[in-house]
């Protein structure tokens, strides 16, 4: 019995050294993917995000630095780029540009039975550490969420925003990381 145990044992050590190793050598070389399916040129080490605007006359007076904070945390949390206010690698630039709640999905009779809050987010990605222009780019995010036509928006804003926030910011960094 003594011999079976030891077997099983070296066999799941083996298994661990290995897959430890492979952590190890994937980790260290430049330009693999990693779990979340992001890669980083290895020679893009800084980022930095301008203030964001805030063009929805609607939306919260908080709402555009609240996401562009979130938006440097996530980098920072996500990728091993360092956040740099002086000559970034990238840079970030970004507006409010929609905040709007529409009547959704009417019941029989006509009556609204969701309402559906909508932000975007403009976002100008500029690469300075290469060269070319085809490294930048400007897309406009759009995400939104639906809530019943009998909750008043103001009870149920922060619990919206922050779900569409956490969506559009995996949009954002997906599109500027995910294209390596």
């Amino acid at each position: 019995m003594k011999k079976s145990i030891q077997i099983r044992c070296g066999k799941s050590l083996a298994a661990c050294l290995m897959v430890s190793i492979f952590l190890c050598c994937q980790s260290c070389i430049p330009g693999l993917y990693t779990f979340t399916g992001t890669s980083f040129d290895p020679n893009i080490d800084s980022f930095f995000v301008f203030p964001f605007e805030l063009e929805a006359r609607s939306a919260p007076p908080t709402l555009a630095q609240n996401i562009e904070e979130a938006l440097k945390l996530k980098i920072r949390r996500e990728s091993s780029l360092n956040q740099l206010d002086t000559d970034p690698d990238i840079e970030f630039q970004g507006k409010v540009t929609r905040f709007n709640v529409t009547p959704q999905a009417p019941e029989a009779g006509e009556a609204i039975g969701l309402n559906r809050l909508t932000i975007s987010v403009q976002i100008d990605y500029i690469d300075n550490y290469h060269d070319d222009e085809e490294y930048n780019w400007s897309q406009t995010f759009t995400r939104f969420e639906d809530f019943g036509a009998n909750d008043n928006l103001l009870n149920v804003q922060d619990g919206l925003i922050e779900v569409i926030t956490e969506q559009l910011l995996e949009d954002i960094f997906n599109k500027a990381f995910s294209d390596w």
